[in-house]
């Protein structure tokens, strides 16, 4: 299974923002952090904030912020809305899609079936805060100060 250029920035979105809650972050911050287009970033902002995940505010000043506590969002529950679906081999396409002549007698349906499953329930099983336990070592990854040394930066100014 491959996920989706478009949910993996989804996640890194979500990730960066948990890991700077409560703060708001602008998309350069976000685009330069992951060394991505800022115009890819758009897309998946303005999805992620029509599904209240994200609280968007445009303009001067603006940027983006956990619209939902990061505990209550699981990785599950991304995937899923972002992915155009799951159908793992032709016989899961529905309304004429699926021409093998095996499907009324396979089995594999089943099993990718009962696989695909297995993937989300694991996911269902972490939230985004289980992804940022250590706020840390993720904006260090991201060579971005974390929220009480950039508090202390501010002040020193």
């Amino acid at each position: 299974m491959h996920l989706s250029t478009f949910t993996d920035y989804a996640l890194r979105v979500l990730i960066y923002a948990a890991a700077r809650a409560p703060e708001q972050v602008s998309l350069t911050e976000l685009a330069e952090a992951y060394g991505i287009s800022r115009n890819h970033l758009i897309q998946v902002v303005r999805k992620l904030g029509h599904l209240d995940y994200l609280h968007t505010a445009r303009g001067r000043g603006g940027g983006i912020r956990l619209g939902k506590p990061a505990e209550d969002i699981t990785i599950a529950e991304i995937v899923k809305v972002t992915e155009p679906g799951f159908d793992m081999a032709e016989c899961f396409k529905k309304e004429g899609g699926n021409r093998c002549r095996l499907t009324p007698v396979c089995t594999l349906r089943g099993v990718l079936s009962e696989a695909t499953q297995a993937f989300l329930d694991t996911l269902e099983q972490t939230t985004l805060a289980d992804i940022v336990a250590d706020r840390r070592r993720v904006l260090a990854a991201l060579k971005t100060p974390s929220e009480g040394e950039a508090s202390t930066a501010r002040n020193a100014d």
